[in-house]
């Protein structure tokens, strides 16, 4: 690679905005913005019938396989590897983010000989044991051709039957977000947020892909005995089966289906909140992006005791309130504790707001990913 241009780096991941956001898309479009001009960004994603094969999103260039369908939340994309070694001879580093097997066969196909690989291994692969065995072998292989492996909390490691035996190819780094931006609410926007305020006064907001494993069903029937609002922001094949949930508890006058909403939208709805509720039941989340976004905002969480990142991004008694996964009960009571106590919950929020700044930047996060890109390089240029 020339030294007077820059680093040319090819994201892989099955989806990318302006389709779908959500936590790894979010990360990819940091790392894009933030790195560049240094760095120059390339992902390749899917897409649906119908949809272009190329876009540009903030100036970055998307390429996408078609989807044919999705099979275990997975899109059917069969040229998806094709594209991704194609593409892969253009670039001096590949960022395959994981999981996503269509991307492990497209290593599995062959690279071009010497190409750094950082795998970002950013949830751990559960459930769909069949599924999970056949293309063992392909995750397997990228692990393994793999120079560096990013997680983003040392636990991740130590309990993951995948990670364990490559630890020491891991390399920890947290997620960040842009805390200004979050925390800054344009002038326009304070009537708007007042006016919801104002409609709903104890208003509970969640914010995820509509699958199983966000929990959101006990959150739902949390709100049975809750005294408050809830709008659960995203999309995803669970909404039919949460909007009847909904209509069978009698709490379609409180608790809202919101679909997907773009930042601004968010960012007012997060500002107007009074709690953000992050139930996920499954070690499938990791960490929970979300969280920094609307600690950002100022908000307390209401989050669950997995053995992952989770509960240290929003601690116990520090930033919010920690409970049992899948216990609508005990999210019931921390969620009404934070309601029944503002002084509480905002002092909560205050320090949420200071850790994200703290801790959780999206410099941070970015010069963390530079570094061990650079090692990758560093190690496939030696030989190492």
């Amino acid at each position: 690679m020339a030294a007077h241009r820059p680093l040319h780096v090819l994201h892989a991941y099955k989806t990318y905005l302006p389709e779908t956001e959500g936590g790894i898309p979010a990360a990819i479009r940091s790392l894009a913005a933030g790195l560049s001009p240094g760095c120059e960004s390339r992902v390749l994603a899917t897409r649906r019938p119908g949809a272009p094969r190329q876009v540009r999103v903030d100036g970055v260039a998307v390429d996408r396989a078609l989807a044919l369908g999705s099979a275990f939340s997975l899109p059917l994309a069969p040229l998806y590897p094709l594209r991704l070694r194609a593409l892969a001879r253009g670039a001096d580093l590949l960022a395959l983010h994981a999981p996503f097997p269509l991307a492990d066969l497209g290593v599995l196909a062959g690279l071009p000989k010497g190409l750094p690989l950082v795998v970002h291994w950013h949830a751990e692969i559960v459930g769909r044991r069949l599924a999970r065995a056949l293309v063992a072998p392909a995750i397997r292989a990228t692990l393994a051709r793999a120079g560096r492996i990013v997680v983003s909390h040392p636990g991740i490691v130590e309990a993951s039957p995948w990670l364990s035996p490559l630890r020491g190819k891991c390399r920890v780094v947290p997620y960040g977000v842009d805390a200004e931006a979050w925390a800054t609410l344009p002038p326009e926007d304070a009537p708007i947020v007042q006016a919801l305020r104002q409609e709903r006064p104890r208003l509970v907001v969640a914010v995820g892909r509509l699958v199983p494993y966000k929990g959101f069903e006990g959150l739902i029937e949390a709100f049975a005995t809750v005294r408050g609002q809830l709008a659960i922001v995203g999309e995803g094949p669970l909404r039919p089966r949460l909007a009847a949930r909904i209509a069978a508890l009698g709490l379609s006058g409180r608790v809202e289906l919101a679909g997907r909403l773009e930042r601004p939208a968010l960012r007012r709805l997060l500002h107007a909140a009074r709690v953000f509720a992050f139930p996920s039941v499954s070690v499938a989340e990791a960490f929970g992006i979300a969280q920094l976004e609307a600690m950002a905002c100022g908000l307390p969480v209401v989050n669950t005791a997995l053995p992952t990142a989770v509960p240290w991004v929003a601690r116990d008694g520090r930033e919010g309130l920690t409970v049992p996964p899948g216990d609508p009960g005990a999210l019931a009571v921390a969620i009404s504790a934070l309601l029944d106590d503002p002084p509480r919950a905002e002092a909560l929020g205050a320090a949420a707001r200071e850790r994200v700044r703290r801790d959780f930047s999206e410099a941070g996060f970015c010069a963390g990913v530079l570094a061990v890109w650079q090692e990758a390089l560093a190690a496939a240029a030696g030989g190492g």
